[in-house]
């Protein structure tokens, strides 16, 4: 009976020294906070993204005063960002609010295309020099966001297979690491745009 609780008592302390390796507890604070750290620079980039469009909206609308329907879906979807979507990396670990954000980004997104089509009836706002460099500089944000939401997107694969596989699944569980949210692309995404002239 001694040597059966003798080696309980070394597989125990075998797991719990393995829950605060690499592969353990300090593995997974270092991967959580890694995860979160990209979180932060995906919010940057889409931060810098709202920056940018009341200043495209401006030049826009001193060429294009009618189009009230487009600055005001973009109001709105900016607004929106701004009140109802806490930018934390709680909306990591929770899929309903990672939906919501998603969401409220793609409205955004499709207020930005609504924009950027109407400049194509416009040719003296086609060639304003501060249009064409707030529309290149939202160029080059669009790329750095995919660029960012890769890199999330990879650190939480990393990430939720330590989580879910064993050992880091015991350590997970004891200390309350929870799974976190990709990034998914949006409905219809798979689908090519259609193009006409």
């Amino acid at each position: 009976m001694k040597k059966i609780s003798f080696f309980k008592f070394l597989l125990i302390l075998s797991l719990l020294s393995l829950s605060f390796t690499s592969c353990g507890y300090n593995g997974l604070v270092e991967a959580r906070e890694e995860v979160d750290a990209q979180w932060a620079n995906v919010e940057s980039q889409y931060q810098r993204r709202a920056d940018l469009i009341p200043n495209l909206v401006a030049t826009v609308k001193g060429y294009a005063e009618h189009e009230t329907e487009v600055y005001t879906a973009i109001a709105n979807a900016r607004a929106k960002l701004g009140t109802s979507i806490t930018l934390d990396s709680s909306v990591t670990e929770d899929e309903e609010k990672m939906k919501a954000f998603q969401q409220a980004q793609g409205e955004l997104t499709s207020g930005l295309s609504r924009l950027l089509s109407i400049t194509e009836a416009y040719p003296d706002l086609k060639s304003n020099e501060n249009f064409l460099d707030l529309q290149s500089q939202l160029e080059g944000t669009e790329n750095r966001i995919a660029t960012e939401r890769k890199r999330y997107n990879d650190l939480v694969g990393s990430y939720n297979k330590s989580v879910q596989s064993f050992p880091g699944l015991i350590t997970a569980k004891m200390f309350g690491f929870k799974k976190k949210e990709y990034f998914k692309a949006e409905s219809g995404a798979e689908h090519a745009p259609s193009v006409s002239f």
